[in-house]
């Protein structure tokens, strides 16, 4: 089915926009995933708070998700959170496996979250004359996102 939604946006915004959504999509799900590897793996001194903080930054990253998800829907754009496609498409450093000390994983949420805001800014520039419905949408989540940003940066200064 090519676009069975149908949108106020030209085929060309709505394509445009289309695509920084589904960028938007695959590091918000690769956040979540990194962030539940994190959770399940974090050991040392500080455990049950960056644990509890972990499980936060899940639940704001599933949150945006589905609010990314819906927006690329409502424009007739088929959302794609796929496994294959978030590892084919995402832009985010890799998570190691196995058990990581508190700080190793701070440092690391700290660099996720870096990369992600910075990729949302690009996006923000993208949709200025795109869409300014989903502009406003990558602002607000990605004011949050360097909010979340600076409170992990915080706990290594």
């Amino acid at each position: 089915m090519s676009h069975p939604i149908t949108t106020a946006l030209g085929p060309g915004e709505r394509d445009a926009t289309g695509g920084v959504l589904q960028g938007a999509l695959v590091d918000l799900i690769d956040l979540t995933l990194i962030a539940k590897q994190a959770h399940w793996n974090v050991v040392g001194t500080h455990f049950r708070s960056v644990h509890l903080q972990l499980d936060e930054l899940v639940s704001a990253a599933r949150t945006y998700t589905d609010q990314v998800a819906e927006r690329a829907a409502a424009i007739g754009c088929s959302p794609d959170g796929r496994a294959k496609t978030v590892v084919d498409q995402s832009g985010l450093p890799e998570f190691p496996s196995d058990w990581q000390k508190d700080n190793d994983v701070i440092r690391a949420i700290v660099d996720s979250l870096e990369v992600v805001v910075r990729r949302m800014r690009q996006r923000i520039e993208e949709t200025d004359k795109t869409d300014l419905v989903t502009q406003d949408l990558l602002l607000d989540l990605t004011a949050k996102l360097e909010e979340a940003h600076w409170m992990w940066q915080a706990q290594l200064a």
